[in-house]
């Protein structure tokens, strides 16, 4: 990439991670290329589309994630490390108001730019969650994907109820306790 045009690149993505924070994923991608100080046009170049640029956006939160899988794949007690990893990913989706619901959206969808985001969380929620089964502490029918989809619903629920800073990890401990091998 030519020096001016990462250079574009990079003021899109941090005008992007300001706009989805203030203004969620919806935010208007005209006000990120104003910001960023470039046309419309050019923001289309580097990311044809919504989710391209959340992916982009994403792209660190998920590094963090698969590195944080990597040390707890390491942990003594495999659901404790499995329970701490869907709460930090409760953490991180709750991070951009609509980035739970457009990774929902994104589940069954091996087209959209946001899959190359959410692959490797499974991939990486997978090892943790065997783990915690081979361990005989997680139910053998509960499969990543749920896991996947329940954390993000209660990314959801919890940006739908911000006066409860407590909602998303009690939420969360409800949902676990259910995944108990009884």
């Amino acid at each position: 990439m030519r020096a001016d045009a990462r250079r574009n690149y990079e003021r899109l993505l941090t005008e992007a991670r300001t706009a989805f924070a203030q203004h969620g994923a919806d935010a208007s991608l005209e006000d990120v290329a104003r910001r960023a100080g470039v046309g419309i046009g050019t923001l289309y170049r580097h990311f044809p589309h919504r989710d391209a640029l959340l992916s982009a956006v994403f792209e660190d939160a998920v590094n963090d994630l698969l590195a944080r899988a990597r040390e707890l794949r390491q942990a003594p007690e495999p659901c404790t490390a499995l329970v701490t990893w869907l709460r930090e990913m409760v953490e991180h989706a709750s991070e951009y108001r609509g980035l739970s619901r457009a990774l929902m959206s994104v589940t069954n969808d091996d087209t959209s730019a946001l899959a190359r985001c959410s692959d490797p969380i499974r991939e990486a929620g997978a090892e943790l969650l065997t783990r915690a089964q081979q361990a005989g502490k997680v139910r053998e029918d509960v499969a990543i994907g749920d896991l996947l989809q329940l954390t993000h619903a209660i990314a959801l629920a919890a940006e739908a109820t911000p006066g409860d800073p407590t909602l998303a990890d009690r939420l969360l401990m409800l949902t676990l306790g259910g995944l108990r091998r009884t």
